[in-house]
């Protein structure tokens, strides 16, 4: 057997640490102060090894600060539409317990999503009434927050075709545009450190997170024409109807959270979607109705600008992004349904 000369031997070194190298995996720290696993700095797993990939297309490397193991995870950046605190399509929500409902509402109107005692999430919606159907055919086309005495608004804007290459998201901060450069990655972060906003991709996908209350993942899509002509919505050809695709995490909600996908984190809450039904509607137009994007009015609204959770009150767990992918129970006493 030949012994290697010092050339090899030191040319195999090279590219086990090269090697080596490229498998080194980045920590992530979780910065809810509430959670068991507050500042304990966690190795990311090998699937995602950083927080910040500069390929938008990676998963990302994040803490789950609602679990008590303290390990650091792998997501998507953009939204699943098929987990807990997803809103899709015309509009198709998954509820808390992975229950799946449609909730239509009207076009040109909006109605709250989430009102809880710090929180409001509204959302416009627009669509189109197909010849011969009974109702609006709609899809979210905003989002409005309120949050202390602030808030934030994240639109779709209005196209005729459908280009990829053009951004079609619009923002707003207290009643202001906010102008986010189209570069990834892009980050945005208030005075008051109360909200920020990062590009998940240079253009059409964004996350916007309150800490320690909500993180939200917004996604900018158009109705397909293989969506209309499955569904025949009858879209014209002077507007693709750009709208948001949506998931919601939430952090600590409180027992009194209400709102079309709010109610379904209420700890006694039984969704009154029938089961069985392929695409079971729920309604409640006229409860969660709200005058405007940034309004806290609907008769079923608990937001309060110096509303926050009482400290006494058990707060709800936290399971906005559950994945029911796996199975009929995630381990928390949840159960996911479709």
């Amino acid at each position: 057997m030949k012994i290697l000369s010092n050339h090899c031997f030191l040319i195999i070194l090279l590219l086990f640490v090269s090697g080596a190298a490229q498998i080194k995996t980045d920590y992530t720290t979780c910065m809810n102060h509430n959670s068991p696993c507050f500042l304990k700095k966690l190795p990311c797993p090998l699937e995602c090894p950083t927080p910040y990939p500069y390929d938008p297309h990676a998963k990302v490397c994040y803490v789950n600060c609602a679990s008590s193991i303290c390990q650091a995870e792998c997501k998507n950046k953009k939204p699943n539409c098929n987990t807990p605190g997803a809103a899709c399509l015309d509009p198709r929500f998954v509820g808390a317990d992975g229950t799946v409902f449609y909730f239509h509402g009207k076009r040109n109107e909006h109605f709250s999503l989430v009102s809880d005692l710090n929180l409001q999430i509204n959302a416009r919606f627009i669509g189109l009434r197909p010849a011969g159907r009974p109702r609006d055919s709609t899809w979210i086309q905003a989002l409005g927050i309120l949050f202390s005495s602030h808030s934030f608004s994240v639109e779709a804007n209005k196209a005729a075709t459908w280009e990829d290459e053009i951004d079609h998201l619009k923002f707003s901060y207290n009643g202001k545009e906010l102008v986010i450069p189209e570069t990834y990655p892009s980050l945005w972060v208030s005075t008051q450190n109360d909200i920020k906003v990062e590009r998940t991709a240079r253009k059409n996908s964004v996350l916007v997170t309150l800490p320690e209350v909500a993180e939200i993942s917004v996604n900018v899509v158009p109705v397909t024409k293989e969506d209309d002509r499955i569904h025949n919505y009858q879209i014209p050809s002077d507007d693709c109807f750009a709208h948001l695709e949506v998931q919601f995490k939430f952090y600590g909600l409180s027992t009194k959270v209400e709102g079309v996908l709010g109610r379904t984190y209420q700890p006694d809450f039984k969704n009154p979607a029938k089961p069985g039904v392929a695409m079971p509607v729920v309604g409640g137009e006229n409860k969660y109705r709200t005058a405007s994007l940034l309004s806290a009015d609907c008769s079923s609204c608990v937001f309060s600008t110096v509303g926050v959770p009482n400290k006494d009150e058990s707060p709800v767990m936290d399971f906005g992004m559950l994945d029911c992918t796996g199975g009929a129970s995630n381990g928390n006493g949840i159960v996911c349904r479709k």
